[in-house]
């Protein structure tokens, strides 16, 4: 479908912004999705044309925050595996399923989630006190529990991907005996690997917009790199407050849609 100067302008517009938004904590979808929507896009092309699109701008906010990284290659692989495996998952989903089931849970999962992220710090001093306690140690990698919750998390992401990252950080938040700078920078390689795979898969059985997504693609990257020179100069504090934020704007454009 052929753009307008504009509407190319406003996918454009859209893309950076989601890749900022990504980088720092996720839900750039709630972006782009509906600007590509107003083109007159059908929703799974634009869906489709979305997750395509944004596999740029979550590499190069993984590569912004490349630094925070180090020491992490082993949890990395480890997580980047089950993400990569929940995500093809949701990509055939999307195709298989309608979206009715999900238009209920999602908005749950994400309030979950925000409650998740208010509290951890206190869960975490309480999780510590109980292993000092116990004289038992956490789990690098945040154990079954997180790979768990991860394989449906990405699973979700595949599928749609909308506060796919504040599901993220809630539960490496919670799992994880690490900076919530560290667990961001893992977040957006996992991200990278659920946009990537449901990429690939959308390639062969997916109809999409190529020019909805190399402007997504290209103002995703530059809005990647933004966020990661923006999020890591955020003190935990702020940084929660803006996954708070933007996960209650999620869940109000999800049930007010």
């Amino acid at each position: 479908m052929a753009l307008s100067i504009w509407e190319a302008l406003a996918v454009l517009a859209a893309g950076i912004g989601a890749g900022t938004i990504n980088t720092i904590v996720g839900s750039g979808t709630l972006i782009t999705f509906p600007v590509l929507l107003a083109t007159g896009l059908p929703p799974i092309t634009a869906n489709v044309s979305n997750s395509l699109g944004l596999v740029p701008g979550s590499i190069s906010g993984a590569i912004g925050y490349r630094r925070e990284l180090k020491g992490q290659t082993r949890r990395v692989l480890r997580l980047g595996g089950t993400a990569l495996l929940g995500g093809l998952l949701g990509a055939v989903l999307l195709l298989a399923l309608p979206s009715d089931a999900f238009d209920t849970i999602v908005p749950v999962l994400i309030g979950l989630a925000l409650v998740l992220v208010l509290l951890q710090p206190r869960i975490a001093a309480a999780v510590k006190r109980r292993r000092e306690a116990t004289g038992t140690d956490a789990h690098p990698d945040g154990g079954i529990a997180l790979l768990a919750g991860l394989l449906l998390a990405s699973a979700y992401g595949g599928y749609f991907g909308a506060a796919q990252g504040v599901l993220y950080l809630s539960l490496m938040g919670l799992l994880l005996h690490d900076s919530i700078q560290r667990i961001n920078a893992v977040k957006n390689i996992l991200s990278a690997v659920v946009n990537g795979v449901a990429a690939v898969f959308f390639l062969f059985v997916a109809e999409f917009d190529w020019t909805a997504v190399l402007l997504i693609a290209v103002g995703s990257t530059i809005g990647g790199q933004i966020g990661a020179k923006v999020g890591r100069r955020l003190p935990p504090a702020v940084l929660r407050g803006v996954i708070i934020a933007v996960g209650i704007v999620a869940i109000l454009q999800l049930t007010l849609k």
